[in-house]
């Protein structure tokens, strides 16, 4: 029977480092979604190698990835800089938005789910496709449980992991280590390419880092939407690119 290891050598804290994809043709101006074949373009393979180097001097114990190829290729720019594996993870794949996949925002925004989708997003499920407050939950639960199993794995320093995903899932994993309720998410920003950081300990996590794109402390303006109250469905392009995420 294998002895269970001691105390003293297990780690009190866990750090995840969440990154969202780079750029896609689809990003700011349509909901991609779940839709198959949507790569990174020019600047989303350009934001990758860069973000890449920023994490060169992290030494991963895991490096997690939405199945969705926008993801796969941001995590694939990280792995080969880093030297380590990717293990995808379901849970932390995107919102399904059923029958708004691949329409562009500015037409999302005359419907009648759109209010519902700022004001209340704990409400919505899209049609055809999922609820947000279950999107949250699962990809809570990766994260919950990646949490526990590098918390039980003995180590010389407190683990870093990282996961590649999405704006509105990034958006849910940090409103949930804040104690926001889901319907406060939307007051969070994720760009393409942008690192969050949390730290977990034994008795509650830690904001480090959010929406850190690289581009230094100068200022940053609202999007389009921002500027009118209302979040990019989906996290948008960033202010640095966009131009019509709503009109």
């Amino acid at each position: 029977m294998a002895t269970p290891p001691s105390q003293d050598t297990l780690p009190q804290a866990v750090t995840l480092i969440l990154v969202r994809h780079g750029m896609t043709d689809a990003t700011g101006p349509r909901l991609a979604g779940r839709a198959p074949g949507v790569h990174l373009n020019d600047t989303g393979r350009a934001q990758a190698a860069h973000l890449a180097v920023r994490l060169s001097g992290v030494r991963p114990a895991a490096l997690l990835s939405s199945p969705l190829e926008r993801c796969r290729e941001t995590a694939e720019a990280v792995a080969e800089v880093l030297g380590v594996p990717i293990t995808t993870d379901d849970r932390l794949i995107e919102c399904d938005y059923g029958s708004w996949t691949g329409r562009a925002l500015t037409d999302l925004a005359h419907e009648p789910l759109w209010r519902v989708v700022q004001d209340h997003p704990a409400a919505v499920r899209f049609p055809g496709g999922e609820a947000l407050a279950a999107a949250s939950a699962r990809a809570v639960e990766a994260v919950r449980d990646w949490n526990s199993r590098l918390l039980l794995t003995p180590a010389d320093a407190p683990p870093v992991y990282v996961v590649c995903s999405h704006g509105d899932i990034i958006k849910a994993i940090v409103a949930d280590a804040l104690g926001l309720h889901l319907d406060l998410f939307q007051r969070l920003r994720v760009d393409p390419c942008s690192v969050t950081s949390i730290t977990y300990t034994r008795t509650r996590p830690f904001l480090n880092v959010l929406n850190d794109t690289g581009k230094g402390p100068g200022p940053v303006l609202p999007t389009s939407a921002e500027a009118t109250g209302d979040a990019a469905v989906g996290g948008g392009a960033g202010a640095e690119h966009s131009v019509t995420d709503i009109p």
